[in-house]
């Protein structure tokens, strides 16, 4: 398939316009898509964690504004956009306006490098997944700028938490993204996509995921994406019981409103960055012959992660801010260098390419064991320990029992 944008700015040339003006209206229609589909995707996502978090909780959701609730959202988005923008006296303006914008700003900016077909891209980047990891850190600037510039104590604790959640688990994350890259020699997005082709007998049935060659290195990405997109276990910059609200405290209206609006787009975001490095992207069957089956084998993939992420979010509880650190530094890091060093010298053997490929394999196996030895030894000692503490010794040995007469 042609690249969308070569192919529209070669049409609008063939129509006698100049090139300048070709490639500037290119630019204008692919920055007019991206700016307008990310909030119409936002209203999506919503629905989708109102009513699969309904269902899992045994609730109906959003059953009221139009068919199946699905006007809710919008509803929402126009109650954010009428109210009152009110603002704490002694914020830094400056800092406190950009915040909410840069937030949406690195999300939005992150679906440039996303090939939702063969060819269907905003800009192949020769450096796409470096893009990426670059696009990481200003989500994390947005935060601390918003806890900072807000005056209140409660969003300053919870933007310090940003620097200590999101760049410890910026890291692991980062080492993940760079394992397809050094299997498949490249760091553009389509051509992650395009490695992952498996061809039987000449047909293309598009199976050939790096997460099958790497399934503990899909395991960290994909924990670390749901720290990353402060997703439950996760979800500690925002904890109510001891943040209040989270360095967004002092937000209101359509600002508040950014910041849930980025962190809905963030968790597909990275969901669908997953799809691209580890499922295969828009491969599948078919799709060579019919390449728009493209688009949609990518978004199957891509909501069937969120929904995944929507079932962790229902049912498991939230972690203690010295679990959190404790799994990124003592467990996701080190592994995750393990298996770099593991995956390098096997690619450096004197065999065959199955064999290296199946060497990686065997060393991801034996990574998932040990993570999962270390969590159930880690698991044991945090119940003992957890009965020791509510142990009342103070009182053993001090109550004498209670006769049958009362005395």
């Amino acid at each position: 398939m042609l690249d969308w944008s070569s192919a529209l700015s070669k049409w609008l040339m063939n129509l006698g316009l100049p090139e300048e003006w070709a490639l500037g209206i290119t630019f204008f229609v692919g920055a007019l898509v991206l700016a307008g589909a990310a909030p119409a995707l936002a209203l999506v996502l919503i629905h989708i964690t109102r009513k699969s978090l309904g269902r899992i909780q045994d609730r109906l959701g959003p059953n009221r504004a139009g068919p199946w609730g699905i006007w809710q959202g919008v509803a929402d988005a126009a109650k954010l956009l009428t109210k009152e923008d009110i603002r704490p006296a002694e914020a830094d303006i400056i800092a406190y306006t950009l915040a909410p914008l840069l937030t949406v700003f690195g999300v939005i900016m992150s679906v440039a490098v996303l090939p939702f077909a063969n060819g269907l891209i905003g800009a192949d980047l020769n450096v796409g997944v470096l893009y990426l990891v670059a696009l990481g850190s200003v989500g994390i600037f947005a935060a601390i700028m918003a806890g900072w510039s807000s005056n209140n104590k409660y969003a300053l604790l919870a933007g310090s938490r940003v620097v200590a959640q999101l760049m410890s688990y910026e890291i692991p994350m980062v080492l993940a993204m760079l394992a397809p890259v050094l299997l498949a020699g490249t760091m553009r997005m389509n051509g992650l996509a395009q490695f992952q082709r498996l061809e039987i007998f000449g047909f293309n049935l598009g199976l050939g995921w790096i997460g099958f060659i790497m399934p503990a290195v899909f395991l960290i990405y994909f924990t670390a994406a749901l720290a990353e997109g402060e997703q439950t276990p996760f979800d500690l910059l925002e904890a109510e019981s001891e943040l209040i609200a989270g360095f967004h405290i002092e937000y209101s209206g359509m600002k508040f409103a950014m910041f849930f609006l980025a962190q809905f787009l963030n968790s597909f975001f990275l969901g669908a960055i997953a799809v691209v490095l580890f499922l295969g992207g828009w491969q599948g069957p078919f799709v060579d012959q019919l390449p728009i089956l493209g688009v949609v084998y990518f978004f199957a993939k891509a909501f069937a992660l969120y929904m995944v992420v929507q079932w962790i979010k229902g049912t498991f509880p939230r972690v203690r801010i010295d679990q959190m650190m404790a799994f990124a530094w003592k467990v996701a890091v080190p592994l995750m260098l393990v298996l770099i060093l593991w995956q390098m010298i096997a690619l450096k053997l004197p065999v065959a390419t199955w064999m290296q490929y199946l060497a990686i394999f065997i060393g991801n196996v034996v990574a998932l064991a040990a993570l999962g030895s270390t969590l159930a030894g880690y698991f044991r000692r945090e119940q003992i320990r957890t009965k020791r503490a509510f142990e009342p010794k103070s009182l053993i040995g001090t109550m004498r029992p209670v006769s049958p007469s009362g005395d």
